[in-house]
C-alpha cells in the first residue's frame, strides 16, 4: 500500500490547466519524428565527438521525453475540476493568505498545482512542501509551525481562506 502524499493529496487542475497541458503533451508527442529526423541529419554530419549540433539535439531530445513523462504522470493524477465555491479551510483549490511570525506583511497564494501557476499571478504552494502540507485544513486565525528544508522552525498565522477564481 502507498502513502505517498501525491496519491493521498491528488494534484488538482482546473480544466483550463488541464487543457493547456494536454496540448503541450499532443504537441510533445507529435514533434518526436521531427525530432528523431534532426538528430539523423547531425548524425550524418561527420564525428559524433565534435558534433555540437548533433549533441545539441540529444540534450533537446532529453529534455522533451523528460517533459512528456511528466506531464503524463502530472496528468494521469489530476483531478479536474471547479475549484471550491466557498473556502473555510485550507484544502486543493483554495488561495491562502498567511503573516509569518514577526512580519507585518502578508502573503497570498494558491494552494495547488505548479501547472496553473501561469495564469493566477498568485504564487503556488502544492500541498506536497513544507508549508502547504503544515497548512492543509488549517481555518483563519490558526497558528502552524512547520520544518524549513534548511531545517528551520518557522510559524505562520493563516490570515485568511478564499476559493480560487481562475
Amino acid at each position: 500500500m502507498s502513502t505517498s502524499t501525491d496519491e493521498s493529496q491528488g494534484v488538482w487542475l482546473t480544466q483550463e490547466a488541464h487543457d493547456r497541458l494536454k496540448a503541450e503533451l499532443d504537441a510533445l508527442v507529435a514533434g518526436r519524428p521531427a525530432m528523431s529526423a534532426e538528430i539523423n541529419a547531425r548524425r550524418e554530419e561527420g564525428d559524433l565527438k565534435e558534433n555540437g549540433g548533433y549533441h545539441a539535439a540529444k540534450d533537446e531530445q532529453g529534455k522533451q521525453e523528460a517533459r512528456i513523462r511528466q506531464l503524463t504522470d502530472l496528468l494521469r493524477k489530476a483531478t479536474v475540476g471547479e475549484p471550491p465555491k466557498t473556502a473555510t479551510n485550507a484544502a486543493l483549490g483554495t488561495v491562502i493568505t498567511i503573516r509569518f511570525a514577526g512580519d507585518d506583511d502578508t502573503e497570498k497564494f494558491l494552494l495547488g498545482s505548479r501547472e496553473i501557476a501561469g495564469t493566477t499571478g498568485l504564487s503556488v504552494y502544492s500541498p506536497e512542501s513544507a508549508l502547504g502540507s503544515a497548512i492543509m485544513g488549517a481555518k483563519p486565525g490558526a497558528t502552524v509551525t512547520y520544518q524549513a528544508p534548511n531545517g528551520r522552525d518557522i510559524t505562520v498565522e493563516v490570515v485568511g481562506i478564499e476559493p480560487f477564481v481562475p
